[in-house]
């Protein structure tokens, strides 16, 4: 399960976007704690809003107050739009700039929750779980998106999944992500 320093440190790094006026949420393992069954994550992923052409500049701020993973962190921002940070606890964050129509819209559908130990932090809803973790397309993701299925069952907006992860899948050229997460539907 969740130690209780990954908890803190998500409400920490919530606490500092929000500071910051920073559009962000939570993907990924933490997430799936709210959506899906609960498993072993001992780093954060997040997506956080950057308009192209500002990753140096968001970068730089949040370097100030998180430290990076590897060297030439603006410049890996600049190209491949993620910072690989460590809080002070030395938990790993993984920080993805998003810019994209899709992204845009997963940050508007977080919403709040009140986590484990006390507080909150923003993730991402259960469908743009699913979405995510389709695109990633390892197996592991795979086994999450299933326990999000089983979890929320008749809950889940299938139609909302199929209209974000189509374009998705087309750009990735890898159509069959798209069929599994419909197959699994079936089968629930």
């Amino acid at each position: 399960m969740i130690q209780p320093q990954l908890w803190r440190s998500a409400v920490t790094l919530q606490k500092y976007f929000d500071s910051n006026d920073f559009r962000f949420c939570f993907i990924g393992g933490i997430a799936l704690q709210r959506w899906g069954e609960s498993r072993t994550t001992d780093d954060l992923d997040g997506t956080l809003w950057a308009d192209f052409g500002n990753e140096r500049e968001i970068a730089q701020t949040i370097l100030r107050t998180y430290q990076s993973r590897i060297d030439n962190p603006e410049s890996f921002s600049v190209s491949a739009r993620i910072l690989l940070l460590r809080d002070v606890s030395n938990v790993s964050i993984d920080l993805a700039l998003g810019g994209m129509p899709y992204e845009a819209n997963c940050l508007s559908r977080a919403t709040s929750w009140t986590v484990p130990g006390g507080g909150s932090i923003r993730t991402c809803c259960a469908e743009d779980l699913v979405v995510l973790k389709a695109f990633a397309n390892r197996p592991q993701d795979w086994i999450d998106i299933r326990s999000v299925v089983i979890r929320q069952g008749n809950r889940l907006d299938r139609d909302l999944i199929e209209c974000e992860l189509s374009p998705l899948a087309e750009l990735k050229e890898e159509p069959e992500i798209l069929a599994q997460p419909i197959g699994l539907f079936q089968r629930n």
